[in-house]
């Protein structure tokens, strides 16, 4: 059974920085790909970003420009989303969740698992 499990959301002032992760089990595939979504209050669940496991990245809406980066550790089935210079808009649930493709997608509906999201509050 697929289980990821999302830790490191935290309360910071702006300007801050996160790094959150993402503990992916159960896969039995040689190929997946994980997204990083968010959800503000009132707001529909949008894309981030996703990391396939041959490390291809991908950002969306803007969230290259920098503040954004995701990563992850294969060996340790670990996907990561760092954030830097955090901005009160950024408070969201970040939620991971995986696919059982080699390649990524910005749709909520092409991911077969979601972890139980981590929340970000960012102070101004």
């Amino acid at each position: 059974q697929v289980q990821l499990v999302e830790s490191g959301g935290d309360v910071v002032h702006t300007g801050g920085s996160l790094r959150l992760s993402c503990a992916v089990s159960g896969f039995t595939n040689d190929y997946d790909a994980i997204g990083w979504f968010r959800q503000a209050p009132g707001k529909e669940r949008e894309e981030v970003s996703c990391i396939t496991r041959r490390m291809q990245q991908t950002y969306w809406k803007g969230f290259g420009q920098g503040r954004f980066s995701v990563s992850r550790d294969n060996a340790k089935n670990i996907v990561y989303l760092q954030i830097n210079n955090l901005k009160p808009e950024d408070t969201a649930v970040y939620y991971c969740a995986a696919r059982d493709s080699e390649f990524c997608s910005a749709s909520v509906y092409s991911y077969d698992y979601w972890g139980q999201g981590t929340q970000v509050t960012v102070s101004s």
